[in-house]
């Protein structure tokens, strides 16, 4: 259940997100081929561990208390994922009872083509647990799905998927809540040969 106190971490994460430089307005060279005028950059707050540490600590309170409560495994994709999924176990830790057990990280590296991977020991790590997917941002839902395919194989239930930012545009979903601390659609992106920034003589955004 969405509550007043969860609007007022929403809105001051989305705050947040532009102080720390992850959401950058300007003018942007993507080097495919178009320009825009956002850049999301979440890379921007693993810098510092006390960074994430605040958004992941954000993340965990507007978090349904019973996924919470479900989650044994925190598991996320390299590099982002995975650095975001740490923090969360870790401050999940200094939540729970002396009398339960601590959670388990487990990380996807990257396999053929940069999909993801996971190792046999990660495998086994995941077995027959409960497993909380979390990702620094959800694009396409692409990546929340291979991730889920593996823990599948590997014989472990996925509860539940979180993010940073989505930037809602999934086209794969899982039949899991999936949590979010900061919803965003980014304004369209210009053909480099049409961009109309370009035409009023904006400079590209150096950073």
């Amino acid at each position: 259940m969405i509550t007043a106190r969860h609007d007022d971490i929403r809105e001051r994460a989305r705050q947040d997100l532009r102080r720390f430089e992850v959401v950058m307005d300007g003018h942007f060279d993507f080097g495919n081929g178009f320009h825009g005028r956002v850049y999301l950059n979440p890379h921007q707050l693993f810098r510092n561990p006390s960074t994430i540490w605040r958004v992941a600590q954000d993340l965990i309170d507007v978090m349904p208390a019973a996924l919470v409560a479900q989650a044994e495994v925190i598991a996320g994709p390299v590099t982002g994922g995975a650095l975001l999924a740490h923090t969360i176990a870790g401050l999940l830790d200094g939540r729970r009872a002396l009398s339960a057990p601590p959670h388990i990280f487990a990380p996807f590296g990257r396999g053929p083509g940069g999909a993801p991977a996971l190792s046999t020991f990660y495998a086994s790590v995941v077995r027959a647990r409960r497993v909380l997917l979390a990702d620094d941002v959800r694009n396409t839902g692409q990546t929340f799905a291979q991730c889920a395919s593996l823990v599948a194989e590997a014989g472990g239930v996925v509860i539940g998927t979180v993010e940073i930012v989505d930037r809602l545009e999934a086209v794969a979903t899982l039949d899991v809540p999936n949590v979010a601390l900061v919803d965003y659609t980014a304004p369209p992106n210009y053909p480099a040969t049409t961009c109309p920034l370009c035409a009023a003589g904006v400079p590209i955004t150096s950073f």
